[in-house]
Formats: structure tokens, C-alpha cells, sequence
């Protein structure tokens, strides 16, 4: 085990070599390996390329280097592209504080059974008079940010819950391609492009999942779906605690 494997345990560290493909006999090699590709994305300002920061993106692509190294462009490449999402990218910023005071994100105090963070968004709980929708993105990136420093989540992985019940009209007219895609393509680099989605059923009254674990799509996020969903309401959801940073 080498110190960027420190800070997980046995039972993680042996996850990540069945399923990920972690080596940690060549895990500075593979970090190197993904840093050399940096010069053929000159037209990029990658701001980090230190060992523990790589790691997460081979974490995120199973040690596949050109993959990771995608995912490594595609994550500063968004950053450059839409400078103003990360101006005042902080908890204290007034937008970002009142979408975390309003559970954007909320979590759950304990973790799935397959050691992943349940986040947990109410939709319908946005007041559109004290911050934008720009404002919920930025609260769940800055959330994800700080969670991902953790090896052991690293490797588990997330779960994202959206209940959409009682979303209003009014409050879906802001849901525009644009905005849409704008959520996507910020948030695909750190949730690892899984996505599993279940709309308009009775047991999920319109829940959406987002999942991490690409490898469990069937096994796992599904199930939680409909596990969740209907518990989600009224007692529930003050069990959940905002993600402020």
C-alpha cells in the first residue's frame, strides 16, 4: 500500500483492486501516465495535475489512463469554458449559502450498503426569489468537491436523489436546455457518468437517480429507487442534513 492509498480501509482497498483495477505497484506509474497526456491539450489550464488529484480521475475511469485523462481535460475544460459558475466559489457566497440552507444538497446520515453517500435534492423546496438555479449547481459542485476528497468515497462512489413532487410549473420553466445541459456537463466528471432514471412511477412519485457505481447499474441504484422514493417524505426528510462546506 502507498501513502496515496492511505486513508482507505482493507475492505475499500481490496474494492478498488477487484473492481477498479488499482495497483498499488504501479499506481505511480499510472498516475504518470495520465500527466504526460497533459501537453496534447495545450488549449487547456489544467490548475492541478498533482498525484492525489489524478488518482481521483483513474478512480472515476477503472485505471483505463486514456479514459481518465478525458475525464481530467473534461473537468478543467468546463471550469474554462464557464468562468463566472466559479467566481466566489465558496460556501459564504450569498446564492450558494441559501441553496445549501435549503438542502441543495441534503445527505443522509449513514451510507448505502455498498458504502456510498446518499445525496438527496427535494426540487420543490427551491425558492426562486432568493437565489437561480446556477445557484443550486454551484452548492452540489462545491458539495461534491469537498465529499470527493475522501478516498473512501472515491472508490464507493455516490448516490444522487432528485424527488421532483410538488415541482411547480412555474419552477420547471427555468428547466431549460441551456440550464440542462449546463448541470450535465458539470456534473458528469464527478459523478462518472452513470445514470439510471425511473419517472412517474407510484413508487418513485417522478424520483430521478444519479449513481456513481457504473459497473452496479442493475444491481444497486435501481433498487434504491424504489427503496428510497417513497420514505423521502414528511419524517424523512428531517433526517437529512445539508452539505454546507
Amino acid at each position: 500500500m502507498t501513502h496515496l492509498q492511505a486513508g482507505l480501509s482493507p475492505e475499500t482497498l481490496e474494492k478498488a483492486r477487484l473492481e477498479l483495477n488499482e495497483n498499488p505497484d504501479t499506481l505511480h506509474q499510472d498516475i504518470q501516465e495520465v500527466r504526460d497526456m497533459v501537453i496534447t491539450r495545450p488549449d487547456i489550464g489544467f490548475l492541478r495535475t498533482d498525484d492525489a488529484f489524478i488518482l481521483r480521475f483513474l478512480r472515476a475511469r477503472k485505471f483505463h489512463h486514456f479514459e481518465a485523462f478525458r475525464l481530467l481535460a473534461q473537468y478543467f475544460e468546463y471550469r474554462q469554458q464557464n468562468l463566472d459558475m466559479f467566481k466566489s466559489f465558496k460556501a459564504t457566497d450569498p446564492g450558494i449559502k441559501q441553496a445549501l440552507k435549503d438542502g441543495f444538497p441534503g445527505g443522509l446520515a449513514n451510507l448505502d450498503h455498498y458504502g456510498r453517500k446518499i445525496l438527496v435534492l427535494f426540487a420543490a423546496n427551491w425558492d426562486q426569489s432568493r437565489y437561480t438555479l446556477v445557484d443550486i449547481l454551484r452548492a452540489i459542485l462545491l458539495s461534491l468537491e469537498a465529499m470527493i476528497e475522501d478516498p473512501e468515497l472515491q472508490v464507493n462512489g455516490f448516490v444522487l436523489i432528485i424527488d421532483w413532487s410538488n415541482f411547480t410549473f412555474k419552477q420547471a420553466s427555468k428547466l431549460t436546455p441551456n440550464m440542462l445541459r449546463l448541470a450535465i456537463e458539470g456534473l458528469q466528471p464527478l459523478l462518472q457518468e452513470c445514470l439510471a432514471a425511473s419517472m412517474g412511477t407510484p413508487d418513485t412519485q417522478g424520483a430521478l437517480l444519479i449513481c456513481t457505481q457504473h459497473r452496479r447499474r442493475l444491481r444497486g441504484p435501481l433498487g434504491l429507487v424504489s427503496l428510497l422514493a417513497p420514505n423521502l417524505h414528511a419524517p424523512a426528510r428531517e433526517g437529512l442534513a445539508p452539505n454546507s462546506n
